[in-house]
């Protein structure tokens, strides 16, 4: 049994705000630009996490000709879910009135819908499930301080697939997923949860906006990603060549060609989107691929790249056969 992608779906807020507006804090358009690969990103004037997310899954759903009564398992990457308890998939599956589905978050970061794929996958491969519900969303406007020159780098958005079972030669082929958690520093939220609770102090120091370390980030995405990508080439005996496009997340245009070019793919095959959301962290990925599905067409025995670095540190690519 094979879990493939059905449909697909994304959502983003209509509100733009477009690199200019960073001017205040010492950045610039040409420096974004040509740093990150952004020119603009959507931000929320007011709708949550769950809000973005629902409306990204009822359009996977639609897509897939699927009624929220078909969804047996709901797996929601975030890293800014409504509130701390319960989980954002709870909300969404509630909005949904998907009262058949299982539902829980993944906090895995940038990282967190492809490792909720990799979670789908093995549901609909041991037969217990035939329909998951795989949504990345985040509000990262929200943990952002906005005088700081990172404000630049994130966006809020959702992506959301439906994946189901078949017999057929196609859909997730393999996934290679990895975990280092002595890069905890290096991209985290200091305060609000129980190693330093909330308290009037926290929220002076300004302890529950994210921090980064750009450069830790940057270094660590352009070693770690190849690997992945190497080692289940490796595995599956597929050489880069065979690869149609990778649809990796979208932390900046700098880290993806330094990784295209460590792979010897070539760049035209890297689907982006960063020009106009910035990173989405974990609606990333669901929305380049709902997007590049939509706007492209493959044919059968395609093979496509996932791939995805994020906080922990969290890493991983995927391989799927169209």
């Amino acid at each position: 049994m094979r879990a493939y992608i059905r449909g697909t779906g994304s959502y983003t807020p209509k509100n733009i705000v477009k690199n200019s507006h960073f001017d205040a804090i010492g950045s610039s358009d040409e420096w974004i630009y040509d740093k990150l690969g952004i020119k603009e990103r959507r931000i929320s004037t007011g709708e949550t996490t769950s809000d973005l997310a629902f409306q990204a899954a009822l359009i996977a759903l639609s897509d897939a000709d699927l009624t929220p009564l078909d969804i047996d398992l709901i797996v929601l990457a975030t890293a800014t879910p409504d509130r701390p308890v319960p989980s954002c998939a709870c909300f969404v599956q509630e909005k949904l009135e998907a009262t058949r589905a299982v539902s829980f978050d993944i906090s895995a970061v940038c990282s967190g819908a492809l490792f909720a794929a990799a979670t789908g996958t093995q549901f609909i491969e041991s037969g217990m499930y035939k329909n998951v519900l795989v949504i990345g969303a985040d509000t990262f406007s929200n943990i952002t301080d906005w005088s700081r020159r990172d404000a630049v780098f994130f966006g809020d958005g959702a992506g959301a697939f439906v994946l189901s079972a078949t017999e057929e030669d196609k859909g997730f082929l393999d996934f290679d997923l990895h975990t280092d958690g002595r890069g905890k520093e290096h991209f985290t939220i200091p305060s609000g949860g129980s190693e330093r609770p909330t308290c009037t102090d926290t929220i002076a120091e300004g302890q529950h906006f994210f921090q980064m370390n750009g450069k830790e980030v940057f270094n660590t995405a352009i070693e770690v990603v190849p690997q992945s990508i190497h080692a289940i080439l490796k595995k599956n005996n597929i050489d880069i060549d065979a690869i149609k496009c990778m649809l990796p997340h979208q932390p900046s245009i700098r880290i993806l060609k330094e990784v295209a070019r460590r792979v010897n793919l070539p760049f035209e095959k890297v689907k982006t989107n960063m020009d106009r959301y910035a990173n989405t962290s974990g609606g990333t990925i669901p929305i380049i691929l709902d997007e590049t599905l939509k706007n492209e067409s493959f044919d059968q025995g395609d093979l496509l790249l996932f791939s995805a670095v994020g906080a922990g540190w969290t890493w991983g690519t995927a391989l799927y056969k169209w």
